[in-house]
C-alpha cells in the first residue's frame, strides 16, 4: 500500500480491477476543503488514460511491474516472438501488446512489461528512437511548397508509413521517434 504523499509519475497502481501507470499528479489544497491529489493514469491493459482525484492520505495498493529485456525475432500467425536476452526462453505476444509495431524490425532489442506477482506480459516497449532505411518515397522538387515545413510520405523497410522533410530520398538512413511516430533526423552513412 502506498499513500497519496508517496505518488510519483510511473508508480504502478492497482486500481478498479486493472492497472495503472501515473503519467502525472497534482496536490491542490483549497480554503475550504482538504488537500486532494488530482492524478492522470494510464491502463497498462487498455492504454486508456483516467483522470482520478484522491484525498490526501488515502492508501491505494501498488503494483509491482518489471521490465525484462528481449529481442524481436518474428510474426507468425500467432503473434510476435521474442527471445529473453539472458535466458533465451521465448514468448509469443499478441498485436495489441505491442504498440507501433510497424516501427519494429527482427533483431530489434525492446522491453516487455511483466507484473511481477502473476507473471503476466503487459506491454512491450521498443525503444525510444529507432534507425529504419527508406525503400519507397516520391521525390522532392524545391519550389514545391510555399512554407519551409512542407513533408512527403515515406515508406520504411519495415512497412509502416511516415512523414518526411521533401529532401529525404530512397535508401537514406532515418532515425525515428517511436513515441510519436515522426521523424527526428538522417542518420549519416
Amino acid at each position: 500500500m502506498v499513500s497519496t504523499s508517496d505518488f510519483r509519475n510511473g508508480l504502478c497502481l492497482e486500481y478498479d480491477n486493472d492497472l495503472y501507470i501515473i503519467v502525472s499528479f497534482l496536490h491542490s489544497k483549497t480554503a475550504r476543503s482538504g488537500a486532494s491529489v488530482r492524478t492522470k493514469m494510464k491502463s497498462i491493459t487498455t492504454g486508456r488514460t483516467k483522470e482520478v482525484t484522491f484525498n490526501a492520505g488515502d492508501k491505494v495498493v501498488d503494483a509491482r511491474i518489471e521490465r525484462r529485456p528481449y529481442q524481436f525475432l518474428y510474426k507468425d500467425d500467432m503473434g510476435y516472438n521474442f527471445m529473453h536476452l539472458e535466458t533465451y526462453e521465448q514468448i509469443s505476444l499478441e498485436e495489441s501488446f505491442v504498440e507501433n509495431h510497424d516501427l519494429m524490425k527482427d533483431g530489434q532489442e525492446v522491453y516487455i512489461v511483466f507484473h511481477d506477482e502473476t507473471e503476466k506480459a503487459l506491454s512491450c516497449e521498443l525503444p525510444p528512437f529507432v534507425e529504419l532505411q527508406v525503400t519507397y518515397t516520391e521525390p522532392g522538387l524545391k519550389g514545391d511548397t510555399a512554407s519551409s515545413s512542407a513533408s512527403k510520405p515515406a515508406t520504411l523497410e519495415t512497412g509502416a508509413e511516415i512523414k518526411v522533410p521533401l529532401f529525404v530520398d530512397i535508401d537514406d538512413v532515418l532515425k525515428i521517434d517511436t513515441r510519436n511516430r515522426e521523424y527526428t533526423e538522417r542518420v549519416k552513412k
